[in-house]
């Protein structure tokens, strides 16, 4: 019986955390460009932020055409990726950046997938059972999550629209948050509880 009452009260928390997600501030706009949003250029590009203001917050969301991306300054370069993770569409903008094997990589703060900046390929760490002493060592499971060529001018951050040419892992999930983000990301709460 008690165990009963200890589930019950689980799922209770677990609802209420949903109910809180569902209501608080929405991703998007919790580290926007300080222009509201993304602006195409006459070449093409689409301006996300100015230089000065990403490197002052380190990352920055934007969207391309409904589709939320992120740029990061990390070490003094600028990176953007697909904002959502290719594993199970977690906001990879909250996530934390770790060096690994000399990569800097994004570490999903729902399931704690690490993803290269650089190329986007997604890494795993394991061992060889057949090594006569077996060591872990990271490896990679090839590119999973979309990045997008970044072009700095005049101090202005801009990105190449995407290439969808060739489709990668995260492309579902950038649809599946494409223009109605906030009422997807209510439905993930699954997600976002087990934390």
């Amino acid at each position: 019986m008690l165990d009963l009452i200890i589930l019950s009260l689980h799922f209770f928390i677990c609802f209420l955390i949903s109910i809180a997600i569902w209501w608080g501030p929405k991703d998007a706009d919790s580290q926007s460009s300080s222009t509201g949003g993304a602006e195409t250029e006459p070449d093409g590009l689409i301006f996300i932020g100015k230089e000065e203001d990403i490197k002052k917050s380190q990352r920055i969301t934007a969207k391309i055409d409904g589709r939320e991306i992120v740029v990061f300054y990390h070490e003094g370069k600028f990176h953007a990726l697909d904002s959502r993770c290719y594993h199970e569409g977690g906001p990879l903008f909250r996530g934390e950046i770790e060096d690994i094997d000399g990569q800097a990589c994004i570490v999903c703060p729902w399931h704690k997938f690490k993803i290269t900046l650089e190329t986007g390929e997604g890494l795993y760490e394991g061992i060889n059972p057949l090594e006569p002493t077996p060591t872990p060592k990271w490896n990679s499971k090839g590119v999973k999550q979309r990045i997008h060529k970044v072009t700095i001018d005049n101090g202005n951050v801009y990105v190449s629209p995407p290439d969808f040419s060739v489709s990668f892992d995260s492309d579902y999930f950038a649809d599946k948050y494409k223009n109605g983000g906030e009422l997807a990301m209510g439905k993930q709460s699954h997600s976002e509880s087990a934390e």
